[in-house]
């Protein structure tokens, strides 16, 4: 398994010091499977969406906002698995996930199975500051939404030929290996669609990380969760603690990859509480759990995160992890592949 450890330390504490760290999905990301054309618009809309949360920062504004309103570029955008670019469940519906979650107060608010809201992270975000719960789900969320003023749109919105071709291949495939284990359940199908040796799967699920000039902390994911998926599956976007938390003590922290695993390691919180508890830094508590716990565990994926005084990590232990951050008015810096 290839790993991959990226840290980058912080600069001098500065009276506007902010950082916006993000990530559009870890996976199967290779170069020879890569266009040109393709890998300048996802570089081009990754910048887009860190130079989003940079306008909010550096006037002062709060993580929060930031982290919404980069999160929203990415989700209207098809080249990602969140909003507009959501894949397909084995029904050929697009059932998205969000959480957000303010380091101030730890106070959080996530949305799962919802299908007709166009942002899922603003829908989140309602939940955190408008209702005394946590997380809502499914027709429950979006009447929620409703009461909320939150866009919602038709289903069609959803569709574009990429995910829906993906959907049919995935589809194929439990096909081909029920004709060929007859009455018998695949495991690959009890894995809901995933197939690590398939060179297009991958986890595009988007997410933010941010420190604002207060000292404030704040993340937020969002994703479509896994082709082909089935019985409402949900997976660790929308757990606080597993695929989103932030701590003012600590770090914030978004993660993407296989959810089944981040759930049960609890990925996000275990890095900022191993901060927290044990005083190490994120890099070792980010290589730690992404690194090897996970590893140990055969979970894929990765973690973007920043800490409280603007160290940042990018942690990946798959092939590749579109992801990038800026530092006040530094330039951003992104990447996709493993080096």
């Amino acid at each position: 398994m290839m790993m991959t450890s990226f840290s980058v330390e912080a600069h001098e504490v500065e009276k506007k010091n902010y950082v916006l760290v993000i990530h559009g999905g870890a996976g199967t990301i290779l170069k020879k499977n890569m266009t040109d054309e393709r890998e300048a618009a996802i570089r081009a809309k990754l910048e887009e969406a860190l130079r989003t949360g940079q306008a909010i920062l550096d006037r002062g504004g709060e993580a929060v906002d930031a982290v919404a309103a980069t999160i929203n570029v990415m989700e209207d955008s098809p080249l990602f698995n969140a909003g507009k670019g959501a894949v397909f469940t084995h029904e050929g519906r697009n059932e998205m996930d969000a959480s957000i979650m303010d380091g101030r107060d730890l106070n959080a608010g996530a949305v799962a199975g919802v299908t007709h809201v166009r942002n899922p992270i603003n829908l989140a975000r309602e939940v955190m500051t408008h209702s005394k719960h946590v997380m809502l789900a499914g027709a429950g969320a979006e009447e929620f939404a409703k009461a909320q003023d939150i866009k919602l749109v038709d289903a069609s919105y959803f569709y574009t030929e990429n995910r829906w071709k993906q959907l049919e291949r995935a589809r194929k495939k439990d096909k081909t290996m029920l004709d060929h284990d007859g009455d018998q359940k695949s495991d690959k199908i009890a894995e809901l669609g995933y197939d690590p040796e398939d060179p297009d799967q991958k986890f595009g699920t988007v997410g933010a990380a941010a420190l604002d000039m207060h000292g404030n902390l704040a993340a937020g994911t969002s994703t479509g969760g896994m082709t082909n998926k089935r019985w409402n599956r949900i997976g660790d976007s929308p757990v606080i603690g597993a695929g989103t938390y932030a701590d003012n003590n600590s770090c914030a922290l978004s993660a993407t990859g296989h959810g089944e695993y981040f759930i049960r390691a609890a990925v996000a919180h275990s890095v900022c509480a191993m901060m927290e508890y044990k005083g190490v830094s994120l890099q070792e508590a980010a290589d730690a759990i992404v690194m090897n716990k996970l590893v140990k565990m055969g979970g894929d994926g990765g973690i973007i995160a920043v800490d409280k005084d603007g160290n940042i990590s990018m942690t990946f232990n798959t092939e590749g992890m579109y992801r990038g951050y800026i530092k006040g008015h530094d330039a951003p810096v992104i990447g996709i592949y493993k080096d």
